[in-house]
């Protein structure tokens, strides 16, 4: 073999190329062999020069969460108050009064019987029925009371006719959200 025919790459091609894929076309021979300088295989060598990069960036801690910490206080704080004012305490009874003119009404007129029921402010509904005191019982009424409003008024028109005195009382009788009741007298007169 001369030296011109000689050809390391050619010769050893087939040991660095890796092991035939099975797509690849396979030779039918491999001539030559593979020439190995030195006094054998040695270890692998480290390489002469580091092989390391630039240190990579460490990642922040906590930097992502310092960024949506306000966002997240707030949001928390307002689920927080729309969940109260929905599922918080509802309203509540402070006080109940009923008033009318002490005079009482005049000769076939009405007396505009009011009552005032103080609340805690919440929202939330008022059942009451009126009880007169000529037996008249009226059905069970509500008042829808919204949020904010500390007071609401109910009221009651009693019609008297004809000529006479008549002592009467109306009683306000509240049955939810607590049972409490709150009365007023007055005396209707009407001379001929």
């Amino acid at each position: 073999m001369s030296d011109d025919d000689y050809s390391a790459t050619v010769l050893g091609s087939h040991w660095f190329s890796g092991p035939p894929q099975p797509d690849d076309v396979v030779p039918d021979r491999v001539e030559g062999s593979v020439l190995r300088f030195g006094p054998g295989v040695t270890a692998a060598m480290p390489a002469p020069f580091p092989l390391t990069g630039p240190a990579a960036p460490r990642p922040r801690r906590g930097g992502g969460l310092r960024r949506y910490a306000l966002a997240a206080a707030v949001l928390l704080a307002v689920l927080a108050y729309l969940g109260w004012q929905r599922y918080g305490p509802s309203i509540g009874v402070r006080d109940v009064a009923v008033s009318t003119d002490p005079r009482g009404p005049s000769c076939d007129a009405a007396a505009d019987v009011v009552a005032v029921v103080r609340t805690n402010g919440r929202p939330g509904v008022l059942t009451y029925r009126w009880v007169r005191s000529d037996g008249t019982r009226s059905a069970q009424l509500t008042e829808r009371v919204p949020s904010g409003q500390h007071e609401a008024r109910l009221h009651l028109l009693w019609t008297f006719q004809g000529t006479g005195t008549y002592p009467a009382r109306a009683e306000l009788q509240l049955i939810s959200p607590e049972p409490r009741t709150a009365a007023v007298e007055f005396t209707y007169r009407c001379r001929p």
